[in-house]
């Protein structure tokens, strides 16, 4: 099996995948993935669609990860890993569709507007 490479988004985070068989190693920025996501909550979220198809000790994962905030970057590698897994296997789309894995989600931050302290907060209203 080749390298197969793949990419996903969150907010300002960009996750670049490349998985190749193996043991089941996950390197983020080459760092051991416990090290680089210390939460269990994190990981978790990472492992999600390799815990789903049963196969987190068929792949090692090498990932370049960049922008955004831990949890942001998390969910981009879990939309990278997900879109990775159904390039080596297209039946699996289902299964991760269905949990909700393949969906790029389209929130970003609103942009701060001129004459407003924030996005859409005001500044106070005075009558006198």
């Amino acid at each position: 099996m080749e390298v197969i490479n793949a990419i996903g988004r969150r907010k300002a985070a960009v996750a670049r995948v490349y998985v190749s068989e193996g043991k089941g190693q996950i390197t983020i920025n080459k760092k051991e993935l416990k090290e680089y996501f210390t939460t269990g909550t994190l990981q978790y979220i990472v492992t999600q669609p390799l815990n789903l198809l049963e196969v987190a000790d068929k792949y090692d994962i090498k990932v370049n990860l960049d922008g955004g905030g831990v949890t942001g970057q998390a969910e981009a590698l879990r939309l990278a890993i997900s879109r990775a897994l159904v390039k080596i296997d297209a039946e699996s789309k289902s299964a991760l569709r269905t949990a909700g894995f393949m969906t790029r989600d389209p929130r970003e931050v609103e942009r701060k507007k001129p004459g407003q302290p924030k996005a859409r907060k005001r500044f106070q209203f005075s009558k006198r």
